[in-house]
């Protein structure tokens, strides 16, 4: 199911299902967030919440669109995500 250099399922199955099963309960409702929001929501870092939400554009995760708009002024570099599904 997930990929990488460094994934080995005996170690990373089961916390990455989890995790992706935590945003996607988060994320369902279609609400902007941003990813420290989800991050605290989940209980997960915020790299790892990126990585989920990327994970869901893929096709074996649901091919869901994962929509991101600039929060505030762009210049600041922070940004919202929403995944419709």
């Amino acid at each position: 199911m997930f990929d990488g250099n460094t994934y080995d399922p005996k170690y990373d199955k089961e916390r990455l299902a989890s995790q992706l099963n935590r945003v996607f309960n988060c994320m369902k409702d279609r609400k902007w967030r941003t990813l420290k929001e989800i991050s605290r929501i989940v209980s997960a870092p915020e790299a790892s919440v990126s990585a989920r939400l990327r994970d869901f554009r893929k096709e074996r995760f649901g091919s869901y669109v994962v929509e991101m708009r600039p929060k505030e002024d762009r210049k600041k570099g922070w940004y919202e995500y929403r995944l419709l599904t």
